[in-house]
């Protein structure tokens, strides 16, 4: 028992000598995704999603380093130790808890198609069926619309950012589009580029797929990473950094939702 008891002790040391101490963590991003995460014209990567992070490492007491890739493989990436965490709308669903871990909730994700001003279009396969709809590869919306539509004869056409939707849909290559609702709204209906397209139906909710909120995705062997997030997480809700931040872009509680 003595012998038990001095190699337990030994690994509890072993452990905490091997745990990381967190300087600097590395942060994927998709910055493709105004308002949350997009690039300014000077190159800088800028957003919602940017300015919590930077709050959230300041309270950390560590330097924070964005690193960009696509949505489609930023799990991958995570994984393999390209960067630290996820900042990026990721939306939490059970197929991604199976291989990465989650902070505590960053905010509300509703997911809602657009078309065409006047379109009679709707979120439903019968509707749909024949049409051409354009969605983010790697989406949650991607997710949802595989699963439901596609089987039933709507052409789900993937693409390797949101921007490149957006870009088809305009050419009219597109009839619709499935994305967070926030996103479209700020980052294409209320730009000069989303004049003549409005929202086609009501939100589209599916646990499963599309999710419920989003968080910041990290490796399920970083929990004191994990922790130091959450910690964070809570510290800025309580002093009203995050309320703040988020009445920069806006104008009902991005947290709770609509």
């Amino acid at each position: 028992m003595k012998k038990f008891a001095v190699c337990v002790a030994l690994a509890l040391i072993a452990g905490s000598a091997a745990a990381k101490e967190w300087k600097t963590v590395r942060i994927g991003v998709d910055a493709s995704y105004a308002p949350f995460e997009s690039k300014a014209p000077n190159g800088q990567i800028v957003g919602f999603d940017i300015d919590l992070t930077k709050a959230l490492c300041t309270r950390m007491n560590v330097k924070c380093v964005w690193v960009e890739n696509d949505l489609d493989g930023i799990i991958p990436a995570l994984k393999a130790r390209k960067f630290d965490a996820i900042v990026s709308s990721l939306t939490v669903t059970p197929q991604r808890a199976q291989q990465i871990d989650y902070s505590a909730k960053m905010f509300d994700a509703p997911a809602r198609m657009l078309a065409r001003t006047g379109s009679p279009l709707r979120p439903t396969p019968a509707s749909l069926k024949g049409k051409n709809v354009g969605v983010e590869q790697g989406s949650t919306q991607e997710a949802y619309a595989k699963a439901h539509w596609a089987p039933q004869g709507v052409n789900v056409i993937s693409y390797q950012n949101q921007d490149q939707v957006y870009q088809d849909l305009i050419a009219g290559r597109l009839d619709a589009t499935l994305q967070d609702e926030v996103q479209a709204d700020f980052g294409f209906l209320k730009t000069p580029r989303g004049k003549g397209f409005a929202w086609a139906g009501p939100e589209v909710e599916d646990p499963a797929t599309i999710g419920d909120g989003t968080a910041i995705g990290l490796r399920k062997d970083d929990a004191d990473l994990k922790a130091k997030f959450n910690t964070a997480l809570a510290a800025i809700h309580a002093d009203g950094t995050f309320d703040k931040i988020a009445k920069q872009y806006f104008d009902f509680d991005i947290y709770k939702g609509k």
